[in-house]
This record gives C-alpha cells, structure tokens and sequence, in this order.
C-alpha cells in the first residue's frame, strides 16, 4: 500500500472508523522513526557528515554529538542550528521540530521568518545570525 498524506489521514480520521482500525490500516503512513534515526536519514540524504553538521551548528563538539545521538534533548533553537548544520531544507527542518516536540518555524513571526529566509536560500549560521541581529531579533547563539 502506498503512504497517505496527512491531508488524507486526517479525513480518515475525522470519520467514524474506529482508532484501532485505522492504525491497522495506516501503519505503513506513520513515520515511526526516533529524533537519531531522523538524523541518521537526513545527513544521509544531505550528504553531510556528523562532523560537518556539528561545524556547521557551531555547537560544542560533544554536545553536538550527544543531540545527534539522542543522548540529550536539544532545545528549538540548537536543533534549529542542527539543522542549519545538517543543511536541512524547510520540509526535514519541519520534520525534525515535530519529532523533537518543538513548533515548526512560523512564517507569521518575524525571527522565525528570518530563519526560514536563511533555510530556504541555504545560507549558514553566521549569515542567518546575521540576519536576525540586523533586524533586532534574537540569535540563534550559544546554548
């Protein structure tokens, strides 16, 4: 069976099939994997390393590798830089928030509009930084 989208998901499920039904039905929709495995894919899809996303996050190195490895839960703001490392674009940066428990980037507020500015034209964390000083938000700076 192929996976559904969430639009269609949620159709089912404003319906009146029963909840253990519908998780029979739709297992294979579920994105089952934990914060590491999400990683783990993205860096490979990215063709990033764990080295180069740790640089580029310009967190400390352990820290860095901890997050990765799920040894310790990120905060928003240095799984937003994780992901800058991690060269995520907006649809792996949204995903990795929600499965992190974070909200998603909002293009409704300002510094998180600046933010997914700087995703979206692939700029890194210094010239995000930037960005977000220029205009008189908060950076995303060391935790």
């Amino acid at each position: 069976m192929k996976k559904k989208s969430t639009d269609e998901l949620n159709k089912i499920l404003r319906s009146n099939i029963p909840i253990s039904r519908y998780l029979r039905e739709n297992a294979e929709s579920f994105n089952d994997l934990t914060l590491p495995q999400t990683f783990e894919l993205i860096l490979k899809e990215n063709r990033v390393s764990k080295a180069q996303a740790v640089k580029g996050s310009d967190l400390e190195r352990t820290h860095g590798y901890q997050i990765l490895s799920g040894k310790r839960h990120p905060t928003r703001d240095t799984l937003i830089r994780m992901c800058i490392g991690m060269k995520a674009n907006s649809e792996q940066t949204r995903l990795l928030l929600l499965k992190n428990k974070s909200a998603p980037l909002y293009s409704k507020d300002k510094r998180d509009s600046v933010i997914l500015f700087g995703i979206l034209h692939h700029l890194n964390l210094q010239d995000i930084n930037d960005l977000l000083y220029n205009n008189q938000l908060p950076i995303l700076g060391k935790n």
